[in-house]
């Protein structure tokens, strides 16, 4: 039998029912390989050698593979048709030879398939070929990209603004996107104008609007009448003048279907019709592709194999008529700059099955799996056919004139099944107008002057930021789900009411990075650099070329900003946002002074948290903070003395925020009470959710659970540093959820406090393993109590703040658990004597090696 590889058990599941007894089908469970997340695993020095290593989670299941093809003499690899599942195949194929589980008599072949069907599965193996090298070498080029990115240029933004946590070669581009945007709402400076509309009536009776578009023989533009007086005038004018219809004008018009999805196009339509986040998107359109309801879901591609075209339109001709089907196919021109990675467009794989006959139950499998088939028919319908009327108005002396526009649908063609949403609100031309002709004269009801503001450009859904990033070139299909996560993961963005929104993190990496790494975040050269890569999946390009082209200037970057010093980015960072930081006051004040105490000044400065604020620099006699964006108008921001909630027993009770973030206070700071009652605000509680009610309860924290029923020792509820919990006596559990510490009654909490009892007498298990000390002994990373930890025998060293126990090094781990065994020589000697080799001489503290970051997995 012959051994076929997928990536997914799902998958696996699926093609072995197809293929029968004859197969073995094996699941590879994703890359396979990796680099390993430490300094030199890609050495610029030696022809960019690569250092994979087989994950520890793929071991078992490569051994699995290896297992089969004792028995069994050909591998067929049956991973995704793209460049991520070329790679796959590459690094199974390395692997297994390595482990000599291929051998020279070993038949090796590779098969793809645009859908998951048996029809295209059998057709696939009648059609094997080799492992596509230009394309293994394209993804190459990128892993070794965002390896040299994210090593080099995150370690630089830990040392030099604290806080921040990694950078990537897209990534930061996509938040230079969404920092940028943010700056520009809050540089916006909303103007006034007014529109005026008559209500107007037919010679037979009917009603209709129309706009004044013209003024004193002068056609208006937008802001010409800037304020209520003119548009007063304006009003004077037309209700003074009797008003004829000067033309009419009904023009036919078509609108023509949008083309069929691809990975992109789809993201921005689940986001618009579903709030459907991008990696949300993608794991249910991955699940339907599994299930074979889809064709593969990662493309640039939007044409459509012939057999699915003719397909789609006898679906068209059963439930529509002939008169929906136009008498040619509709074809799609393909985007895809590079033909080998151009792929059909997402589409049901039997278009006969429509939503309503298949049968799933995930709720939004099935609304994605609607919206493709819907997109999949509409593009081969006809179009719709439309008639476009535009109306002109005016008065004899030709002093004013007005307008209304109306469209009627003749036929509605694809829009029976499906119409795109937008991005943007546009007028509403598409109203029917009354029948009028030219020299009707017309009665008026009413003429109204509106009152606008110009509005700022909104902030980006992931729908338009992944629509923005495909123009500019940025990224591909298969990375723009990433990209989003990992923004937001790392806290540089927050999404809102479905919109991204720039937090500080966010705003000072990107500052920092476009002030000292300009060209890098430029979005001309990372889109020249995407174009580069295709070239190289093309076969048109040496891809050790383009790194080396990269690197050359990349690493000079990096040692331009070694003797940086803190203060001097903060400055600069200070200066390059005094704009936005520091806005002119409306009496004409100086920006920069302190509004609470009058004689200080407002400067930058970082939060051991990461994040940033704006301080006085009479700091501590005066504690004015406020966040980076607004400034302080004692009510509705978080600043200075902060917004009042209400009073309780004669207190105020306000909401503020300080270095560490929001929080709500009791009371004011005084000479007798310094620091009056506090509490910052949960994880997970939006500040604009706290009223008085939910800041009392803040506040009354620790609350009484009542006396535990076995020794009569208080239960007490609570939220510290580690999250939600109860106490009693000395012993702590952690509660799920905040709200629970609100609520808890004594059942629960005993309940609770016993399993954290019984918990405790097991081993825990690590949650990572990171080999053996120099010095002897397993290094792993433990979780504990108050946060997680490294492990070395008897030494426990916890993890700084911002870094993460899934992305830490074996360096870090050596050079922390050395360093707090310095500082405890007991357990520190303790350690070597118990797993020194003998006669080894005591060990010394291991040098400190340089930090490693975590390299950006957005390709």
């Amino acid at each position: 039998m012959a051994v076929v590889v997928v990536e997914s058990p799902a998958k696996a599941k699926t093609i072995n029912k197809y293929l029968g007894p004859g197969f073995t089908v094996l699941a590879s469970y994703g890359h396979v390989r990796d680099l390993p997340p430490k300094d030199g695993s890609v050495d610029p020095e030696h022809d960019f050698d690569m250092k994979w290593e087989v994950a520890s989670d793929s071991r078992k299941h490569v051994k699995a593979i290896a297992e089969a093809l004792k028995t069994d003499n050909e591998l067929i690899l049956a991973t995704d048709p793209d460049r991520e599942g070329e790679a796959i195949s590459w690094h199974l194929t390395e692997a297994l030879e390595k482990s000599r589980a291929i051998k020279k008599t070993t038949s090796v072949k590779r098969v793809v398939f645009n859908a998951i069907t048996k029809t295209a599965v059998t057709e696939a193996m009648k059609n094997p070929r080799e492992v596509d090298m230009p394309l293994v070498r394209a993804y190459l080029a990128r892993r070794a990209l965002d390896y040299l990115v994210g090593f080099n240029l995150s370690p630089v933004l830990w040392r030099k603004l604290p806080g921040a946590k990694s950078a990537g070669r897209v990534q930061s581009v996509c938040l230079r996107l969404i920092v940028e945007r943010e700056m520009e709402i809050e540089a916006f400076r909303s103007q006034e104008y007014w529109s005026v509309t008559a209500g107007l009536t037919t010679p037979r009776g009917q009603d209709f609007s129309a706009k004044l578009i013209s003024l004193a023989g002068k056609r208006l533009d937008k802001f010409d009448l800037a304020t209520s007086e003119a548009a007063e005038i304006a009003v004077q004018a037309v209700q003074s003048r009797d008003l004829t219809v000067t033309s009419v004008e009904a023009k036919p018009g078509s609108r023509n279907p949008s083309a069929p999805f691809m990975t992109s196009t789809l993201q921005q339509e689940a986001s618009r019709k579903f709030g459907m986040g991008a990696k949300h998107c993608m794991s249910t359109a991955q699940r339907l592709y599994e299930a074979g309801h889809i064709t593969y879901m990662r493309t640039d591609g939007i044409d459509m194999a012939p057999e699915a075209v003719m397909a789609t339109r006898d679906v068209i001709k059963d439930r529509f008529g002939t008169e929906y089907v136009p008498k040619s196919p509709r074809m799609y021109k393909n985007k895809a700059k590079n033909a080998q990675e151009a792929h059909e467009c997402i589409r049901p794989t039997d278009m006969s099955i429509s939503p309503d006959r298949l049968k799933i139950a995930d709720a939004d499998q099935r609304k994605l799996y609607d919206l493709i088939w819907k997109r999949t028919i509409a593009c081969q319908m006809e179009a719709a056919r439309l008639e476009r009327t535009t109306v002109d108005i005016g008065s004899r002396d030709e002093q004013v004139g007005l307008r209304a526009t109306g469209q009627v649908v003749l036929f509605d063609g694809f829009l029976k099944v499906y119409e795109e949403g937008r991005d943007d609100v546009v007028d509403d031309d598409d109203k029917r107008l009354p029948q009028l002709a030219q020299g009707d004269s017309l009665g008026k009801r009413s003429v109204t002057p509106e009152q606008h503001f110009t509005q700022p450009p909104p902030r980006y859904t992931e729908a338009t930021l992944v629509k923005r990033m495909e123009e500019l070139g940025i990224g591909r299909p298969s990375t723009y789900a990433s990209i989003v996560t990992t923004i937001q993961d790392r806290g540089y963005v927050i999404k809102d009411k479905n919109r991204l929104i720039a937090q500080d993190k966010g705003r000072l990496v990107t500052i920092f990075l476009v002030n000292y790494f300009k060209r890098y975040l430029e979005y001309d050269f990372t889109a020249a650099l995407e174009e580069q890569l295709d070239d190289v999946s093309a076969g048109e390009r040496d891809y050790k070329e383009v790194l080396s082209r990269f690197w050359r200037d990349f690493s000079a970057a990096i040692a331009e900003t070694s003797e940086l010093r803190i203060t001097e980015v903060l400055e600069k960072i200070d200066e390059v946002l005094a704009p936005h930081l520091y806005p002119l006051r409306e009496d004409g004040s100086d920006p920069r002074s302190c509004p609470k105490c009058g004689s200080g000044r407002l400067n930058l400065k970082t939060a051991r948290s990461g994040g940033a604020f704006i301080g006085c620099n009479n700091y501590p006699e005066c504690r004015y903070t406020r966040p980076l964006a607004g400034e302080d108008d004692g009510n509705a921001e978080l600043s200075g003395d902060g917004k009042l909630l209400g009073h309780d027993a004669g207190d105020p009770i306000s909401l503020r925020t300080g270095r560490f973030g929001p929080y709500v206070q009791r009371g004011e700071a005084t000479t007798d009470i310094p620091k009056p009652p506090r509490a910052s605000l949960p994880k997970g509680w939006e500040v604009d959710s706290i009223d008085l009610e939910r800041a009392l309860m803040l506040l009354a924290l620790p609350r009484p659970v009542g006396p535990h029923p076995e020794d009569g020792e208080l239960i007490e509820a609570g939220i510290g540093r580690y999250g939600p919990f109860v106490k009693h006596g000395k012993k702590y559990a952690n509660l799920p959820e905040v709200d629970e510490v609100f609520t808890i009654g004594m059942n629960r909490a005993v309940e609770v406090l016993a399993a954290k009892q019984t918990r405790g007498r097991t081993a825990a298990e690590p949650l990572k393993t990171l080999g053996a000390h120099p010095d002897g002994g397993e290094l792993a990373v433990m979780k504990g109590r108050y946060g997680p930890y490294v492990k070395w025998d008897k030494v426990n060293a916890t993890l700084p703040k911002d870094m993460d126990p899934d992305t830490i090094t074996f360096d870090q781990a050596v050079e922390l658990v050395n360093a707090k065994a310095t500082a405890k020589p007991k357990a520190r000697k303790a350690a070597a004597s118990k797993k020194a080799p003998a006669k080894k001489p005591a060990a010394k503290k291991a040098s400190p090696k340089k930090k490693s970051a975590k390299s950006s997995s957005t390709a």
